[in-house]
């Protein structure tokens, strides 16, 4: 069987406890083969298939876990192997080894039960969705549909289509972008109801396509405007024969258009960023199923390609298996399927390729290259995308909880997921609960890889390698696919783990890798990366090849039950110890005896019969131990229905420093043949003591060949903050590659690690350093990479040598309270010799907010329905930002953020929009940072769980909203040594020497009010870093000082904001007006306030407010602030009766404005130039430039309505007279304000138009748009695009409607 060679010697045990660690969300992939010694880094994460045999027989140590792959070798040693390896390929061991099945024994299995090739097995395919149309995925090997459904988990792909429409007489609908659509005749609609919704194309593509299709659409396009550029440029030579160099105004001012309409072009194509074009969905339903048509036409720009009416419809992939392609150009097939009575569409495309290469290696057929098969080719698949495009292709809660639903409903045998990430408990979080249901009640089968953060032990990633109810897979590479699919010249001699792949124990001790596959292969990959397969390894690859092989032993099992066969071995029932395993890491540990208490439980289907099965259960279980001088447990014990405890010794302090590993084991007293009943792991690592001021390890003459791991395990000092390396390489010819990695576990936190890769193309010197946490067993893992020097005959010599240095200070974390008061702090060297060089840096501000809405939803579909038949509740939280000036933010939830397995809460996301309904950005459980323009923001936060009462408690979350500091504007403390420093300002603490043992004083002073960011409510805190020490064993030719590596958080709250002195002065007695003036003023504006606040849509308040105006215009006859509120409350009437009469209206308001104001004393006294020590004439100033500011609105104003009366007489003779008003009320404008500025520019837009001059009026627009540092103006961007349509540019104008998409959507897209 497959499963008893799934790797050899020491690689298949060492894979057993080194567990590969997924890569940090989806698992990215390597698509390249190198032809020299050193092949690329892999870039996914995929697990590898080790089996777990029989436990060794008792009284036989384990060597699951050696401190390295190998002893280590002197150059004799090298020699030898090197010259012993050799390693040919024909061409059908070539093709075997892009499809690793010989490692596993999957060939030696097929050749012997051909029948048993997955045929009846389904697998679900958890990734980032398959491509239907890839090649080898369209049938089984009997001839069954391959994909059985296509599923996009995440929603990124949704689409409302609640819009109900009606076609015309024409048989034309209008999409949901706006667009006229012709619908096929023959398409059946009883209800003649058309629901439409729309989608930027690019949205539903991967970053690699949408790259491809902007250089394809950017080359025609700027053949367009190439052309467009031309035809302007002959009108400016043919205007320059004609007129020469013209003295008059208008012709001057028709050259200077021309020359405009020239350089918008120019600017239009350095500033060309292709958003996409966007796809029109229209849905209805054909009296028996829902169908869904797609208009593509503006992804080939060709107007006879992608019409509606040529689209052959689709429904649900799942009834008729039928897909897609948008367009020849992409390539990019998508499957389309409908909820929510047609309400929802959800379009489904792949954001990656990683999961159609995992579909093909797990079930791939290829008829006619046998070959080229995957694993289980006769097995069916579902693909459930749980990458969201919207994150690049990062899974998220939502995908993972509703990948599960999709899996139980199809009733599948098996799910394959090829993410993860590092989690912060292992074994723990919303999804894993739900695993573990899907696992034991609908006993599916749940294999993952193990990751892809090797080779460190500890690395092992969730949920592959961190669940109890999921197999994790590690990567494991053989001769054959060194030399074949990974184009290695000289291969290794022996099959390896990949240097990357994660390693075990878990933090709780279990082992973390269950068994290792192969991990790399050459398999099928989407047709939109216009190849039909692509080399990928990782732990990624590793896992479907595992999934694939027990696909095998299902379809296997299947066809025995099928056929009444009789199978002794299959039983109802396994055992399940609580203790998932022992795990002593650290010099305390290892110095005492200590005990454990395992307690066993036997397990059962829940439709296990009571009296026929839990009964009668007895079992008879004989227990064995690897190694009984150090672990010692009872002989024998009796195990019935309600489980029993046992208790195991652990006795490590004989043993030798180092990795140490054990197993406990059960064995079936009756029927020793089936192998142990339950195992548990027991690792032990025990550290080495350093001494030496400071603490220092040297390793020398460390030779390394390919693969080769040397592991060092060191108790770190107690008050070390950071190490400095130094590696030195030498007796090598060829260039090496190597892995260092460094692992601290720290209770209730992910794995302390750093790493470094590595290349030395000469022998050299390195030089690195990184920070420690002290008291922890820290290890250290130095290797070679797997590919990395094997044509050479020379092993790599390496020193090495690890320096242990530390400041400890009383408080990690510094808070400063907003007060004048300094923080003291206290530091000390525990180790050596160091020097103080404190330093200090505020760089961020996090502003914390409330949500102003909340709102709880039970989410309609069946997709959010859990297997209990819960449905799932979405609560909406609203938050309100705004900025004053543009920034760049991040959100920041405390309770929620950077955990997605390890969290109680099954989904998370956010997205924050602006007034106009454009999505800046959206994100989950990691946030990243936007920039934004100046102006009001919201943010919405959706978190969902099928628990109301748990939702409820988050009605009031607090969220941060952290906006990164200019660097301008970071804020670098100081440091004192009296507590009167920061006051005084003298007594300035720059550095000491601290001598060990002895504490060293300080006081860090607080940012003086001068330097706060502005806009930073009191409240809110800034953040920023601390150090403390300097890098010294290889920084003494710098003259400048290199901060430690070990830096602590500081963060100051902003204090309350200063009171205003003006404010407390109030009028100063010289100018203070007498109690009756002072109360008619008051009578005045309130009046004046009172009259704003009347809403003239109903005839009383209309009336009244006319009555009240006339009123205060006799009464203040010459008050420009009372004419230039009139102006503000007719602007904001009402305009959708007589646009033309409300226009006027604006007229006269504008004009009573105008006359209010003695023009000539406002110009006066304008250009006269005020004392700056005389607040008399300060005021005056500012109130008159308060005047000038109401009188050229009122000017803008009036123009505006002369020129909107003017469009809406199109046929009408405009007379003259009325062309004079707006060119007189114009230069009136003009007098007093730059008229091309934002605020007064589209009035010089409207004059460059109505003149002809459309390249100036575009000029003018742009120079608006560019220098308006707020959100987008729908109406500056409408003006524009006609003024493009006026002059004729199509190519610019369809470029500028996709943009309007993006700008202005109708509504915010479905979460």
């Amino acid at each position: 069987m497959w499963l008893g060679s799934c790797a050899s010697s020491a690689s298949a045990t060492a894979a057993a406890l080194h567990k590969p660690v997924a890569h940090l969300r989806p698992l990215r992939v390597s698509a390249s083969c190198s032809s020299s010694s050193s092949s690329p880094a892999p870039l996914h994460t995929g697990p590898t298939v080790a089996a777990r045999g029989p436990s060794p027989s008792p009284g036989v140590a384990a060597t699951a876990m050696p401190s390295s792959n190998s002893a280590p070798t002197t150059p004799a040693d090298e020699t030898t192997a090197a010259a012993t390896s050799g390693f040919r390929l024909t061409e059908p061991s070539f093709l075997e080894s892009l499809m690793p099945k010989k490692e596993t024994g999957v060939d030696r299995f097929l050749a012997a039960h051909p029948e048993y090739d997955g045929r009846g097995a389904l697998m679900a395919i958890f990734d980032s969705g398959v491509d239907p149309a890839a090649a080898g995925l369209q049938t089984t090997s009997d001839g069954k549909p391959k994909i059985l459904d296509v599923i996009d988990c995440t929603g990124s792909g949704d689409v409302d289509t609640s819009n109900v429409v009606k076609a015309d007489a024409d048989g034309a609908i209008v999409g949901a972008s706006g667009t006229r659509l012709i619908v096929n005749s023959s398409w059946k609609n009883p209800s003649q109801e058309w629901r439409v919704g729309y989608k930027l194309v690019y949205e539903l593509f991967t970053d690699t396509l949408i790259s491809r299709l902007k250089k394809e659409r950017k080359k025609k396009w700027d053949e367009e405007n190439q052309e467009a550029i031309s035809g302007a440029l002959n009108q400016l030579n043919e205007f320059e024969k004609k007129h020469g160099k013209p003295d008059d105004a208008k012709l001057k001012k028709a050259k200077e258009d021309l020359q405009d309409r020239l350089d918008c072009l120019k600017k239009q194509s350095d500033g060309y960023d292709d958003k996409g074009p966007v796809i029109d969905v229209v849905v209805w339903h054909d009296g028996d199923v829902w169908r869904v048509a797609v208009d593509t036409q503006g992804l080939e720009g060709n107007k006879d390609c992608g019409k509606l009416a040529d689209f052959v419809p689709l429904t649900n992939y799942r009834l008729e298996r039928k897909f897609g392609i948008f367009s020849k150009l992409d390539a990019c097939s998508f499957v389309a399927n409908v909820y929510d009575d047609g309400n929802l569409v959800s379009i489904v495309t792949d954001c990656s390729p990683h999961a159609t290469h995992v579909a093909g290696i797990a079930a791939a057929f290829h008829p006619e290259e046998p070959l080229l098969n995957g694993v289980a080719p006769g097995a069916q698949l579902i693909s459930c995308r749980i990458g969201d495009t919207r994150l690049g292709s990062m899974e998220t809660g939502t995908g993972l909880v509703r990948a599960l639903i999709a899996a139980v409903e199809h009733k599948c045998d098996l799910i394959n997921m090829s993410y993860g990430e590092p989690t912060l408990l292992p074994d723990y979080g919303r999804f894993i609960d739900l695993v573990n249901e899907v696992v034991d009640k609908h006993r599916i089968i749940f294999i993952s890889c193990a990751g892809n953060n090797g080779p460190a032990l500890n690395t092992v990633g969730a949920p592959g390698g961190t669940s109890s109810s999921i197999i994790g897979i590690g990567a494991y590479v053989s001769p054959a696919m060194a030399a074949g699919a990974h184009c290695v010249v000289q291969p290794p001699s022996e099959g390896m783990e990949y240097t990357w792949s994660s390693r075990g124990p878990t933090a709780d001790g279990d082992l973390g890798v269950s068994i290792s596959a192969p991990g790399g292969a050459v398999a099928p990959v989407p047709t939109w990366t216009l190849q039909s397969r692509m080399l990928m390894n990782g732990t990624s690859m590793s896992s479907p090849s595992a999934c694939g092989g027990v696909a095998l032993l299902v379809s296997a099992m299947k066809v025995c039950l099928a056929n009444n066969c009789s199978v002794d071995a299959m039983r109802s029932t396994f055992f399940v110890p609580k203790l998932r395993g022992i795990y002593l890491r650290g010099s305390n540990a290892c110095q005492q005896t200590s005990e454990w208490t395992v307690q066993l439980n036997p397990k059962f289907h829940e439709d296990a019969s009571n009296l026929e099965q839990l009964v009668p259960f007895e079992e008879c279980l004989q227990l064995h131990s690897t190694d009984s001088s150090v672990v010692s447990i009872p002989e024998y014990i009796l195990l019935t229905n309600n489980g029993r405890s046992f208790n195991i010794v652990v006795n490590p302090v004989n043993i030798s420093s180092g990795l140490h590993y054990y197993e406990v084991y059960g064995m079936d007293c009756r029927a020793p043949w089936r192998g142990p009943i339950f195992r548990v792991p027991i690792t032990v690592i025990k550290p080495i003591a350093l001494s030496g001021e400071p603490p220092v390890l040297s390793l020398s003459k460390l030779y390394f060949k390919s693969g080769h791991i040397e592991r060092r395990f060191i108790n770190v000092p107690i008050g070390a903050s950071w190490a400095e390396v130094t590696m030195r390489t030498s007796a090598f010819d060829t260039p090496r590659r190597f892995f260092l990695d460094t692992v601290q576990m720290c209770p209730l936190k992910r794995p302390i690690k750093w790493e470094a890769v590595v290349t030395f193309s000469s022998p050299s010197l390195k030089n690195f350093s990184f920070s420690v946490e002290g008291g922890l067993t820290l290890e250290l893992s130095i290797a070679q990479f797997w590919s990395s020097g094997n044509a050479s005959h020379e092993p790599t010599c390496v020193d090495f040598e690890i320096v242990f240095h530390g400041i400890s200070v009383d408080q990690k974390v510094i808070v400063l309270d907003g007060s004048e008061s300094p923080m003291r702090i206290v530091a000390r060297s525990l180790l050596a010799s160091e020097r103080l060089v404190p330093v200090a840096s505020l760089n961020k501000i996090r502003i914390p907010y409330r949500p102003v809405e909340c709102n709880f939803c039970p989410l309609p579909t069946s997709r959010d329905r859990l297997p209990s038949g819960k449905q799932i509740i979405a609560l909406t939280l609203t938050y309100k930002i705004k900025l004053e000036e543009g920034a760049e933010i991040k959100p920041h939830l405390p309770l929620l953020n950077n955990r997605i397995y390890d969290n109680k809460f099954e989904s998370q996301f956010y997205r924050i929009s602006d007034s106009n309904k454009s999505v800046y950005s959206s994100g989950d459980v990691y946030p990243s940072y936007v920039k934004l323009p100046k102006g009001d923001y919201t943010l919405q936060l959706y978190i969902r769980h099928e628990n109301v009462q748990f939702l409820e408690k988050l009605k009031q979350l607090v969220l941060f909203i952290e906006r990164k500091l200019e660097k301008k504007d970071f804020i670098q403390l100081s440091f004192y040594s009296e507590p009167d420093g920061p006051i005084v300002g003298n007594a300035t603490f720059k550095s000491s020497i601290l001598v060990p043992g002895e504490p060293e004083a300080f006081y860090v002073g607080p940012p003086s009010t001068e330097k706060l960011p502005k806009s930073s409510p009191p409240g809110s805190v800034l953040v920023g870093s601390i150090t403390y020490g300097v890098v010294s064993s290889f920084n003494k030719k710098e003259e400048q000082n290199q901060h430690a590596p070990a830096s602590y958080s500081i963060l100051c709250v902003i204090p309350p904001s200063k009171v205003d002195d003006n404010k407390e002065k109030g009028v100063s007695v010289g100018t203070e007006k007498s109690v009756s003036e002072r109360l008619n003023d008051e009578v005045r504006d309130t009046k004046i306030k009172f009259l704003s606040s009347l809403k003239k849509e109903k005839e009383d308040n209309k009336s009244a407010w006319t009555e009240l105006v006339a009123s205060l215009k006799s009464e203040y006859p010459k008050y420009t602030p009372l004419f230039a509120k009139i102006l503000e409350c007719v602007l904001q009437e009402s305009t959708s009766d007589d646009k033309i009469s409300h226009h006027k209206e604006v007229i006269v308001a504008a004009d009573e404005v105008v006359d209010s104001i003695d023009k000539e004393e406002l110009a006066k006294l304008l250009s006269l130039k005020p004392d700056p020590e005389d607040e008399e004439s300060q005021k005056t100033k500012k109130k008159m430039e308060e005047t000038r500011d109401q009188l050229a609105d009122a000017l803008y104003q009036k123009g505006l309505a002369l020129a909107e009366i003017e469009s809406l007489k199109p046929d009408e003779s405009t007379e003259a007279s009325a062309k004079d008003v707006f060119e007189e009320n114009y230069k009136e404008l003009i007098k007093w304000v730059d008229a091309k500025t934002t605020k007064y520019g589209t009035l010089t837009v409207l004059r460059e138009r109505r003149c002809g001059r459309c390249g100036t009026a575009l000029k003018v627009i742009n120079d608006m748009i560019q220098e308006d540092s707020e959100q987008p103006k729908k109406k500056l961007y409408d003006l524009k695009l006609q003024l493009i349509e006026e002059i004729g540019w199509a190519h610019v104008s369809a470029y500028e409607r996709q943009w309007m998409h993006v700008r202005f959507p109708p509504s915010l897209p479905p979460f």
